[in-house]
């Protein structure tokens, strides 16, 4: 019965780490900490800033008459809670919104 459970057990082990190694998509929290340049801090681990985000265009600032781009004071606020969707693989975040 041992022997049995160890294979068990091993299988489950093996199944959670090829998921985990693949990194399949996932929706995190993180809070903007700052908006020039816009940096979003993930559960106290990380910081994100730069060509690891990417919006929405309800999150996007809008263009100007000038071709300017606004900043993203419109839109996000230091403190807001981001929902983010982590692409597969982990290197790039989708600001979904805020909550």
């Amino acid at each position: 019965m041992t022997l049995t459970n160890d294979i068990a057990t091993l299988m489950k082990i093996l199944a959670v780490d090829a998921v985990d190694a693949d990194k399949p998509v996932a929706v995190m929290f993180g809070t903007v900490a700052s908006l020039n340049p816009l940096t979003v801090e993930v559960e106290q681990k990380f910081r994100l800033s730069g060509e690891q985000l990417c919006f929405l265009r309800t999150v996007v600032p809008v263009q100007n008459y000038l071709g300017i781009w606004n900043d993203f004071s419109s839109v996000l606020r230091i403190g807001d809670t981001a929902v983010l969707l982590r692409e597969q693989g982990g290197q790039r975040f989708i600001i979904l919104g805020v909550v």
